[in-house]
């Protein structure tokens, strides 16, 4: 099973910078969202493909019509928070604040309910999980958040399973479709969405995408703009890795999509025996 996703937020949505921190610094940067999802949902008609898209709700309130455009061209839609901050950094009343505006302006706009969640960078944590008690308490049934190992902006070490199972944790159960790996020398590598993706040859992440029967998409409207300015303040590592491959990122989405079977996350949902999955006891 591969499942398309996309995370909707503008170029500078940038973790871990002082200069795209927050709203405040997001001012100083024109917006590319419109272009960005024009070569997306090209791409997907194109190839009569639907997908999920996870979308900031800073996103939905500023542009609205972007919202539209999803929804009207078939595809799903879930919420990617608000501000697009890291889970663990927030407070529980500041992340169930962010939550609900999120949930909100995304209903108001689709006239649907919001059942799918995906936190910026992974970032539920066992520091943090009672982010899956406010998710299930506003009406989320599925989550796309989960990092089964330790990854840079958050992961759950004990979370052993890389693929559709159930969350139980203080007595409430839930959806999990989490993200997936390959193991590079000793090293978790996620090689479907972002810098990995972007700088692994075609044959490469072919090999990959063949070898799992499990695959979680995440890709940003930033992987597919190769004109986009450099944000300033970055690492020579982070930098490499945020622009590195944008040229050929594209048609490699392409091709894939020629080749693999994709879904969406509600036909996941849809195809996957609930019963039959793995349940993974947090607490």
């Amino acid at each position: 099973m591969k499942i398309l996703t996309f995370d909707i937020e503008e170029w500078f949505h940038i973790l871990d910078n002082v200069s795209t921190r927050s709203e405040n610094e997001w001012r100083n940067y024109p917006s590319r969202i419109h272009g960005n999802m024009d070569r997306i949902l090209s791409l997907l008609e194109k190839n009569q493909q639907r997908g999920t898209f996870f979308c900031l709700g800073w996103i939905a309130e500023k542009y609205p019509e972007v919202i539209r455009q999803i929804v009207d061209a078939g595809h799903d839609i879930g919420s990617h928070s608000t501000m697009h901050q890291l889970a663990y950094d927030q407070s529980r009343q500041e992340y169930k604040k962010d939550l609900e505006r999120s949930i909100k302006v995304l209903e108001d706009i689709t006239g649907q309910s919001v059942r799918y969640y995906r936190a910026p960078g992974f970032s539920i944590t066992t520091e943090n999980l009672w982010a899956f008690e406010e998710l299930a308490s506003h009406g989320i049934e599925l989550d796309c958040s989960v990092f089964p190992g330790n990854h840079g902006h958050g992961g759950i070490p004990r979370y052993s399973h890389a693929l559709p199972s159930i969350i139980e944790y203080q007595g409430i159960s839930m959806k999990s479709l989490p993200i997936n790996s390959v193991k590079l020398f000793g090293v978790n590598i996620i090689f479907s969405g972002g810098g990995y993706f972007r700088i692994a040859p075609l044959w490469l992440l072919d090999r990959w995408f063949r070898q799992s029967g499990y695959v979680m998409t995440y890709f940003h409207p930033r992987d597919f703009d190769a004109a986009q300015p450099v944000v300033p303040g970055l690492s020579m590592m982070r930098k490499f890795k945020s622009y590195v491959g944008l040229g050929g990122s594209l048609r490699k989405l392409e091709t894939l999509l020629t080749r693999f079977d994709f879904c969406t996350v509600s036909e996941a949902e849809a195809r996957t025996d609930w019963a039959g999955a793995p349940r993974v006891r947090l607490g």
